[in-house]
């Protein structure tokens, strides 16, 4: 119940104050337009039924922004690194960034990077990723987001995407492991909040394409499928014999996200307080080798 109420709360809050999550004086933040989001997208057109309600088009289906946060120390010159962010169900871009309070974590951090959220289903309890789940679509909202960057000079205009990490809560899951699949370019890092509900096979198959891939799972004992599904993973990755790193959340430490390509972390908080409660998006973030501060 309590997880159910905060989800009523946040919807009613983030539409009577949209705004709230656009302000911070030591970063740039701002809403851009793509048609290589997740939607609109055809196999929404009629809405959706998910969790028992339907999720009419106009409402959840046929937002196309995109919400860039980049520090205002922001130094690229010839490549610049992005982390992407997908929400879970019953969210949205600027919900989703003031509640779990990224832009604090991302500006705590001190890395020289941008984060970028595409929007998904917009207030819906629903996983599907639309277009980006398509071969080539995310390689194209990576150039629109480059040349967005671009526009407004906060990059060189030769600067190429350096690292690209991807990030998720809960359904966010589902299109990053599309993404790994059919994204058409390099995805180095994949970081997840207790949403490995599937997919495990299409991961499995980006880690063993390069011994360079990391991966890490931040999951609870909350409902069904990030916890049994991480075992799962687990175990195939045993019988591999692919190297792993397996931890509770109480116990962990920044030399051990450095040091482990992949990582699995059980955490006995909740399904909606492990990004921030404490700042875990922080703490796997800036302790990637592949970022720099």
């Amino acid at each position: 119940m309590r997880l159910v109420f905060s989800l009523i709360w946040l919807q009613l809050f983030f539409h009577t104050n949209p705004l709230f999550a656009q302000t911070d004086n030591r970063a740039v933040i701002f809403h851009m337009q793509s048609s290589n989001t997740s939607f609109p997208d055809s196999s929404r057109f009629q809405g959706h039924v998910g969790n028992h309600v339907f999720y009419n088009t106009a409402d959840h289906y046929s937002d196309n922004h995109v919400l860039i946060i980049a520090p205002k120390t922001l130094n690229a010159l010839k490549k610049v690194d992005l982390i992407f962010w997908f929400h879970g169900w019953h969210n949205n871009i600027d919900s989703a960034l003031a509640y779990y309070q990224l832009t604090r974590q991302l500006i705590a951090s001190g890395l020289n990077a941008v984060l970028v959220l595409p929007e998904a289903a917009k207030d819906a309890a629903d996983s599907y990723g639309g277009k980006l789940e398509k071969p080539g679509v995310f390689r194209d909202l990576v150039a629109d987001v480059l040349k967005e960057l671009k526009n407004k000079k906060m990059i060189g205009v030769n600067v190429e995407s350096g690292h690209i990490l991807l990030g998720g809560h809960s359904g966010g899951g589902e299109v990053i492991s599309f993404i790994v699949e059919n994204g058409q370019i390099e995805i180095n890092e994949v970081v997840l909040f207790d949403a490995l509900y599937g997919g495990t096979e299409k991961f499995m198959v980006w880690i063993k394409a390069d011994t360079a891939h990391r991966f890490i799972h931040l999951y609870t004992d909350y409902g069904y499928g990030p916890k049994d599904e991480s075992q799962r993973m687990v175990t195939q990755l045993r019988q591999e014999q692919i190297p792993f790193f397996e931890t509770e959340e109480s116990i962990l430490t920044p030399q051990e996200i450095r040091n482990n390509k992949l990582v699995f972390i059980h955490s006995l908080r909740q399904h909606n307080d492990i990004i921030f409660n404490p700042d875990n998006f922080k703490l796997l973030f800036e302790n990637s080798p592949l970022l720099k501060k």
